[in-house]
């Protein structure tokens, strides 16, 4: 009688972790990136200014964070989109909704990363944009100017707001971003990748959706989550049903 239990124990063992790796890490999900003006969790925002309104049902920025994330040189980094001349107006957008995607959202958790730096303590790292919404993002700042292909550092800060280092020139856009991934990759070291996937495939993040439509992002984290919890998890399914296995022999 003892054998068949044992047997059933060791076949619920394996069964029952293979079931445990296919769970996506709920650390993931929902999250809130401790940094400079994200709050501690994620909550509704019924007043959500403009661009950043289709977070407003479950956001990490505030209001006033929002509201700033449209303004020029605003209090949350000074940073001058015009230190080459005015941006054009169809560039700038996508910049603001760089913005809001990384001050509100709440689906990025599965590519937060700690960082030691003194303006906050995580950052993004690879989140893999939907690849139509990088080509937009190109196409309508090839007519803007810039003097820099990496835009977290390296600028002269002097006078308040990041202006152009020593030495650096102006050009269009193209001449630093020469193609879509140049520009989504490198603008911020590395905070995007641009996938291969496109909007509405459930495995990358849509920069522009419509609230109207849920949030495509959340089914795009918890794929990723699931992915991340099975890379450190499935492996041990063979490594136990082996385990199962010589004890049976063992047993028999």
């Amino acid at each position: 009688m003892a054998q068949p239990i044992t047997i059933q124990l060791l076949l619920l063992l394996v069964w029952g972790s293979a079931g445990w790796a296919a769970q996506p890490r709920t650390d993931l999900l929902n999250v809130c990136m401790d940094a400079k003006h994200h709050k501690e969790k994620p909550s509704p925002e019924d007043k959500l200014h403009e661009q950043c309104s289709p977070w407003k049902k479950n956001a990490c920025c505030s209001v006033n964070t929002s509201q700033e994330a449209h303004k020029d040189i605003s209090y949350l980094y000074r940073f001058n989109w015009d230190h080459c001349g005015q941006m054009e107006l169809a560039c700038k957008r996508h910049f603001i909704q760089d913005t809001c995607l990384y001050e509100c959202s709440p689906n990025l958790g599965p590519w937060i990363q700690q960082v030691d730096q003194s303006w906050r303590k995580e950052r993004i790292l690879n989140v893999p944009l939907c690849k139509e919404d990088c080509q937009s993002w190109w196409e309508d700042c090839r007519s803007s100017y810039t003097c820099k292909s990496n835009w977290h550092k390296g600028w002269n800060w002097t006078s308040g707001s990041n202006q152009c280092p020593v030495g650096a020139v102006c050009h269009p856009f193209h001449f630093y971003f020469p193609t879509p991934a140049a520009l989504c990759n490198e603008i911020w070291s590395h905070s995007y990748k641009v996938s291969q996937y496109s909007r509405g495939s459930g495995r990358c993040i849509q920069m522009w959706f419509d609230p109207g439509q849920g949030n495509p992002n959340e089914e795009v984290a918890r794929f990723y989550a699931e992915a991340m919890s099975g890379a450190g998890l499935h492996g041990a399914g063979p490594l136990l049903l082996g385990l199962a296995l010589t004890l049976l022999r063992l047993l028999s």
